[in-house]
């Protein structure tokens, strides 16, 4: 408690022209509870233009403003400050909350009070003194940034740089680590070591001491369990209720350690798939398709040793025989990061080509975008199916003895590429069609058609028309060839109907 303030007895009107112009609220109270003067700081701070706005009286003002402690505990009459000053006690560092009654909607303002009694020669209350700051921006800034800080998710704690205890701790620092947060508040920085096996640990607690910013830098946490959790941990020098703070934030490495071992542990077994590969494998770069690495098997293929291909195009290692086809495939490549079965011909040892079927995909591999190929050697089996298919074509010359179905495979054979798609259009012919296009590979005439099928000729010239426009031919030996290529055999006549 402040002691009353003695002074000689004078005019009031010295006392209020010398604190008129303050920039604190001053109030000047009778000692039998009038107010009898307020500058204009104090009005403003009450947000009233005269003293009939405060009341006129300490009773008249307490019915008019509601006051509470910053823990929202509303005062009781005797706490209220004008009560205290008529009770003759004196104060200072009062801070309190006023509002209006009715208006608990409204932003709340805070004020800052100190309480004086001025008193005569003989010790006898002259005045009193309610001195006012408005510190409501203030104590918003801060109610603001205690909101900001609890609720970001961030993990941060802050200490008080006097005596290095944290004041403060957030969900954020609770959840990571998994302290109570009774466990946290009131230790100090070396019972909980935020900077434990920090990589310039010295660095930091001198900047700290200092009251200095600390540069971002890796350290563990010791969590209550007794392991440790790395982190990245950085120092921000805050002003706290006027003290001197180290706000420390966080950043969670755990989650980046694992990736990186995970991202380890995958880049060693595509090494090893790629190295142990038993069919050629290549990896270039998508830009400018240069060859990073190659397996074995491609080595052993293709006759090219790594070091003299490494760093090298296809183009410079001379490996397409057809440019056009590898200009292809690179284009489809970069239209769509995916080819599948792309066939092509690729030069070997002794200037020798190899049949291969081309698969490739784009990857990313340590933040660079690759090409990885995969080569399918099928010379030899291309070799026997133009083997086959010479086989084929020499048996086919002559199928008058193979049954129907056994043209039919043949056929496909011959041709496996199209064999779906004119199997489609086969199936697509109606039964009469198909006969008529059987006589026709017979050598029958429409006459004999029509005669053999009990029909007119204008009928049959009818389905031999239809016949035309679906297999997509104007001549007869060219509904022939068409008939033969897809195994459909010569109209052979049922004993039943050669009686007749």
């Amino acid at each position: 408690m402040s002691a009353p303030v003695k002074r000689p007895p004078s005019d009031r009107r010295q006392l209020r022209e010398i604190i008129a112009g303050l920039t604190e609220g001053v109030l000047l109270l009778d000692t039998d509870g009038r107010i009898i003067w307020a500058n204009t700081a104090a009005l403003s701070a009450y947000k009233v233009d005269d003293l009939d706005g405060l009341g006129g009286t300490a009773d008249e003002f307490f019915k008019r403003f509601d006051l509470h402690y910053r823990n929202h505990h509303e005062l009781k009459a005797a706490e209220f400050p004008m009560a205290r000053l008529l009770a003759g006690e004196a104060f200072s560092d009062m801070v309190v909350r006023v509002t209006r009654p009715g208006e608990e909607a409204a932003p709340r303002r805070v004020h800052r009070l100190r309480g004086l009694v001025l008193t005569t020669d003989d010790d006898a209350p002259d005045a009193l003194v309610l001195v006012v700051s408005d510190e409501t921006e203030r104590y918003s800034a801060e109610d603001r940034f205690e909101r900001t800080f609890n609720a970001n998710p961030a993990p941060a704690v802050i200490c008080a740089v006097d005596d290095l205890r944290f004041v403060k701790v957030n969900q954020g620092f609770l959840d990571m680590t998994g302290y109570e947060r009774a466990a946290v508040m009131g230790r100090s920085v070396y019972e909980i070591d935020v900077l434990e096996n920090a990589e310039a640990r010295d660095e930091a607690i001198e900047r700290l001491s200092e009251w200095r910013t600390i540069r971002q830098m890796e350290a563990c946490l010791k969590l209550p369990s007794g392991a440790h959790k790395p982190v990245v941990v950085a120092g921000q020098p805050i002003e706290l209720n006027e003290a001197r703070c180290m706000l420390f934030t966080f950043m969670d490495l755990e989650p980046r350690k694992q990736a990186e071992a995970l991202l380890r542990q995958s880049e060693e077994r595509f090494a090893k798939a790629f190295r142990l590969a038993p069919v050629p494998m290549v990896l270039m770069t998508l830009d400018g398709f240069k060859i990073l690495d190659v397996n074995d098997a491609f080595s052993a293929v293709m006759g090219k040793d790594v070091p003299t291909v490494i760093g090298r195009t296809a183009i410079e290692i001379e490996l397409w025989q057809d440019g056009e086809r590898r200009r292809a495939f690179e284009a489809a490549l970069r239209a769509q990061a995916t080819v599948r079965n792309f066939e092509a011909r690729l030069r070997v040892a002794d200037d020798q080509m190899i049949d291969c079927l081309i698969s490739a995909e784009v990857v990313e591999i340590a933040a660079q975008t690759c090409v990885l190929s995969v080569m399918l050697d099928i010379s030899e089996r291309k070799r026997s199916e133009a083997d086959l298919v010479a086989a084929i074509e020499a048996v086919m010359k002559d199928t008058s003895w193979f049954s129907q179905t056994v043209i039919e495979k043949l056929a496909n054979l011959r041709a496996p590429q199209a064999a779906a798609q004119r199997q489609m259009v086969v199936a697509a012919l109606t039964l009469r069609e198909r006969e008529v296009l059987e006589m026709i590979c017979g050598g029958m005439t429409d006459q004999e058609i029509a005669a053999q099928l009990g029909l007119s000729r204008n009928t049959v010239r009818n389905h031999v028309a239809t016949l035309y426009g679906k297999i997509e031919v104007h001549r007869r030996s060219a509904a022939v060839v068409w008939a033969r290529e897809r195994g459909i055999s010569a109209y052979k006549q049922a004993p039943s109907r050669a009686k007749k």
